[in-house]
């Protein structure tokens, strides 16, 4: 338990995107499948502001699911893009092989799907070794509510911590006064976090005074912080 009381750093997390795949995404209806994309994709940005490290897993690509998002796709070109054809990715050697050359016990974990896919990485990764996996429920997608979430309360139970996108980005940020993420993350924000980003335009505008965005000059204003 002492680790779990850890919050996740830039230096003892690394990341895995499951399945980001059309045909898997055709199949979600837990959430609004514009919303994943959006909360996968700021997911993945913050995952590069702060050095994570990256892996991408597909299964069947050419003859079932697809191509990974090229959203996705374009905020990580260097992430390894792993093909496999079990539903589950711990069964895969290369993505054993590749979670444990990153060196890091904290795996943040975004896929579909929530019960199929995400369930079985997660359940079997317990088993086998120490690591501990935080699955981003809002950037993850069931074929139904109740499956989600059934899979999600599965995980809970056996020690998976749930988290949603926004909280992993502020949990690597921790600190407003760290600067050399800061505009990066505000970015973020801005783009991806709905009311809270449009609060966040609000402030810099209307109370800092800083230019539309269209005519943003890129100075570092005041933070804003998220609670």
């Amino acid at each position: 338990m002492t680790g779990k009381l850890e919050l996740l750093t830039p230096t003892n997390s690394q990341i895995i995107f499951i399945d980001h795949q059309p045909q898997m995404a055709f199949g979600v209806q837990s959430i609004d499948r514009q919303v994943l994309k959006n909360n996968t994709v700021a997911l993945a940005k913050a995952a590069q502001i702060f050095g994570i490290p990256t892996t991408i897993t597909t299964v069947e690509t050419d003859s079932f699911s697809g191509k990974t998002y090229p959203e996705l796709l374009d905020v990580v070109p260097d992430a390894p893009l792993l093909e496999r054809t079990s539903m589950n990715s711990w069964d895969d050697q290369k993505v054993r092989d590749t979670l444990a050359a990153n060196g890091r016990k904290k795996i943040v974990v975004s896929g579909l799907w929530t019960e199929v896919c995400n369930n079985s990485f997660a359940l079997s990764c317990l088993a086998d070794t120490d690591y501990e996996i935080y699955m981003v429920s809002d950037a993850s997608g069931g074929t139904s509510k109740e499956a989600h979430d059934m899979a999600m309360l599965r995980m809970i139970q056996v020690g998976v911590i749930p988290v949603t996108w926004q909280q992993v980005m502020l949990e690597w940020q921790r600190d407003w006064a760290k600067r050399g993420t800061y505009d990066a993350v505000m970015n973020v924000v801005r783009e991806h976090s709905g009311a809270y980003g449009m609060g966040v335009d609000y402030a810099y505008t209307m109370v800092h005074g800083a230019p539309a965005r269209g005519n943003h000059t890129g100075e570092t204003l005041a933070p804003v912080p998220a609670a």
